[in-house]
């Protein structure tokens, strides 16, 4: 199973600014090449993903996150039966782990890395500058905390950063 340790998952739009720091750290981990990481990406959640969630020992679920402290925010996570709304096609990662469990009997160490973003109303790849500031802190962070198989351990103190949000969302 050494093959199969840690799965980074990260969701968002690229096309919509810093919605896209959620795949743009799973490329940034992939490029890493880290032994017994494998890094996914996608637009959204989906039930599919139980089936790959449940191959792992560990997952890091990554998105942009609108608010809190830059540069990011991680949590642990459990098990959870709500995240499905109207439609399957976007699920919680909460969700995702309660259906590893129940279809697959795998209960995976999951944790949630929220990126700080900032631009999410313009339409544009590429993220704003403060929000590829805040991708290289987190970025760092995971490769070190994946070498060193110590995910939930407490990251370091992250910069104060006293620029004004660019939008009323942030």
């Amino acid at each position: 199973m050494s093959e199969r340790r840690t799965l980074v998952l990260g969701w968002g739009n690229p096309g919509r600014r810093d919605d896209g720091l959620g795949p743009a750290l799973a490329a940034a981990v992939e490029s890493m090449a880290v032994p017994g990481v494998t890094a996914e990406s996608g637009y959204q959640l989906q039930v599919e993903d139980a089936a790959e969630v449940a191959r792992y020992e560990r997952v890091l679920f990554v998105d942009a996150e609108r608010g809190g402290d830059a540069p990011f925010r991680l949590r642990r996570l459990e098990p959870s039966r709500s995240g499905v709304g109207f439609s399957t096609h976007s699920v919680s990662p909460g969700r995702l782990l309660a259906l590893a469990r129940d279809l697959f009997g795998a209960e995976p160490e999951a944790w949630l890395l929220g990126v700080r973003g900032y631009d999410f109303d313009s339409f544009g790849e590429g993220l704003s500058e403060r929000a590829a500031a805040n991708l290289a802190a987190a970025a760092g962070f995971v490769r070190d905390a994946v070498r060193a198989e110590r995910l939930g351990a407490a990251p370091p103190t992250p910069p104060s950063h006293s620029h004004p949000a660019k939008n009323s969302r942030g």
